[in-house]
């Protein structure tokens, strides 16, 4: 994968990009936007080496795709930073420390049986931030973020459709959703069965590649993807429901990343309901929420009204937005992990404005974006309930309180 001069040329430098990117939001750099980052591509295309300051400015993006929502040509930003992060990888001599970090965490996210080891002790974490933010800030925000895990729930291969059957789907679990949030899937699966759906959940799935997408990781990308797609092409379903938005937003790029379309489409939880629509009785869940629009949900995939109206059927359940909803809350994958100090500020930012709303629970559909504002929530002193979508369907359409 090479950087598309074409793509590059798309772009007209109008700006309206600005407003939107996070990173010019913090900084007010040129370098540090869409349309600056444009500028040092052409550059690269025209024979400037990958300096280690030109590498900063990639490394530095969040690829959050706000600016591909504003941008009034069609841009495909998404498309170029991905291209110039493999560049990146290829061309760029990263610092011994940065080199291990980066390391441990490729070497480990992608992979859930790790990450199952690291759950015994995840109630350590949080105190042990401070200690391990002293060795590297990345470490003490691994630390930081760690969510407080529920008991690990096994998913039967097959959870059957309650009453009569209406579609047969196939659904992801995830790397760090379910090792981290298995209260997620499990909730997930009864929705879509309680909606008419038999839900057929594969063994031997793992990671989907996201996080290898995102940063740059092109050969391990397109082996985490391909076992992704062998595993629900040999499922026999012609549809796949995942309720992460980064990895619902890379498996939909599947084509381009391995040079065909796999045997299946690829929908967001929220996306799929809307379309199937609803046949299963709402309870009232009388709760106030605000709803954070995850940028690989909102921007990469063009997922924002089906969330809203799924929460909004719900009766007794008042819906609040939130301010700056476009900006990212730093996130953005593994990048409050290896770009800490901004990820925090953004954070710190995203937990302000969810304050604002006085809303009881934030509602997210995405692992990263959950663990983000809750553990920002928690450095300025205050507690938010956080639940993903498909547990707050859940629990109305059981009649349960959340």
């Amino acid at each position: 994968m090479s950087l598309d001069p074409e793509l590059i040329n798309d772009c007209v430098h109008c700006g309206f990009c600005l407003p939107t990117c996070p990173t010019y939001a913090l900084w007010g750099e040129e370098m540090d936007s869409p349309r600056g980052r444009i500028h040092l591509m052409k550059q690269h295309v025209e024979g400037t080496p990958m300096t280690p300051e030109m590498a900063g400015h990639f490394d530095a993006c969040l690829g959050c795709m706000a600016c591909v929502t504003a941008c009034p040509s069609g841009v495909r930003y998404d498309r170029l930073i991905e291209q110039t992060r493999v560049e990146v990888e290829r061309q760029h001599v990263r610092e011994p420390r940065e080199r291990a970090v980066r390391g441990l965490v490729f070497s480990l996210f992608p992979y859930p049986r790790r990450l199952r080891l690291l759950r015994p002790g995840m109630w350590l974490a949080e105190r042990m931030a401070p200690f391990l933010a002293r060795a590297h800030p990345s470490l003490g925000a691994m630390a930081a973020l760690a969510p407080r895990v529920e008991h690990r729930q096994r998913m039967p291969r097959v959870v059957r459709a309650r009453g009569e059957r209406r579609a047969v789907v196939g659904m992801l679990t995830g790397c760090v959703q379910g090792e981290f949030f298995p209260q997620v899937n499990a909730a997930t699966a009864r929705v879509l069965a309680l909606e008419g759906c038999d839900v057929v959940i594969p063994r031997g799935q793992g990671c989907c590649g996201a996080l290898s997408v995102h940063s740059g990781l092109d050969g391990q990308a397109r082996r985490l993807a391909s076992r992704t797609v062998r595993v629900f092409e040999r499922a026999g379903v012609d549809t796949v429901v995942v309720n992460a938005a980064g990895c619902g937003s890379s498996m939909k790029e599947y084509a381009e990343l391995l040079g065909r379309e796999p045997g299946f489409r690829v929908m967001d939880l929220s996306e799929y309901l809307a379309e199937l629509g609803p046949v299963a009785k709402r309870h009232p869940l009388p709760v106030t929420v605000a709803y954070h629009d995850a940028c690989h949900l909102a921007h990469a995939q063009s997922v924002r009204s089906q969330p809203r109206e799924l929460l909004g059927a719900i009766p007794e359940l008042e819906l609040r937005e939130i301010p700056e909803s476009a900006i990212c809350c730093g996130s953005a994958g593994t990048y409050n992990l290896l770009q800490p100090q901004a990820a925090r500020d953004l954070g710190d930012r995203k937990a302000k404005a969810v304050g604002t709303t006085g809303a009881q629970l934030l509602v997210s559909a995405n692992p990263g974006c959950t663990m983000q504002i809750a553990a920002a929530t928690r450095r300025a002193g205050g507690e938010i309930r956080v639940a993903h979508t498909a547990e707050v369907l859940d629990a109305s359409l059981r009649g349960v309180g959340l």
